[in-house]
């Protein structure tokens, strides 16, 4: 494997993440990226066993918001929540919300996120195995 190659050795990437679960055991950290021009999106965490058992994930509080091309990231202010939403917020249209393998509830193994609306990408970061990108484990439940 080159070392100047980031798939599968600093990263893994799910392009169309919306309501999919995807598995932390190999993983120390999950960043989704929302994209919907004009702002006008919502998202909402939950956590899995297996993919199993769902309940909210309401631990995440770093959410940063910016326009879509090339904009200065602001970070939002919110009450810790399992949602977010960005309906009124016509300036920026993207958003990064970090959701880390300690942010799961003792026994939960899975993250999903659910867009409502817009394009919602998951970077899988922290790989604990290194592979090439051709031998990368499955990455969804």
């Amino acid at each position: 494997m080159s070392n100047m190659e980031g798939l599968g050795r600093a990263f893994n990437l799910i392009a169309a993440a919306s309501g999919v679960h995807i598995p932390m055991r190999d993983i120390s950290g999950v960043t989704f990226l929302s994209f919907l021009d004009a702002g006008t999106q919502t998202v909402t965490l939950k956590q899995s066993i297996d993919g199993a058992s769902e309940v909210a994930l309401t631990v995440v509080d770093k959410i940063y918001k910016a326009p879509g091309v090339g904009g200065t990231w602001t970070k939002v202010t919110q009450a810790v929540a399992d949602n977010f939403n960005l309906t009124t917020d016509a300036t920026n249209d993207s958003f990064v919300i970090h959701v880390g393998e300690d942010d799961l509830s003792d026994g939960y193994n899975c993250v999903e996120a659910t867009a409502g609306t817009g394009i919602l990408i998951a970077i899988l970061h922290d790989l604990k195995v290194r592979r090439d990108p051709v031998n990368l484990a499955r990455n969804v439940v």
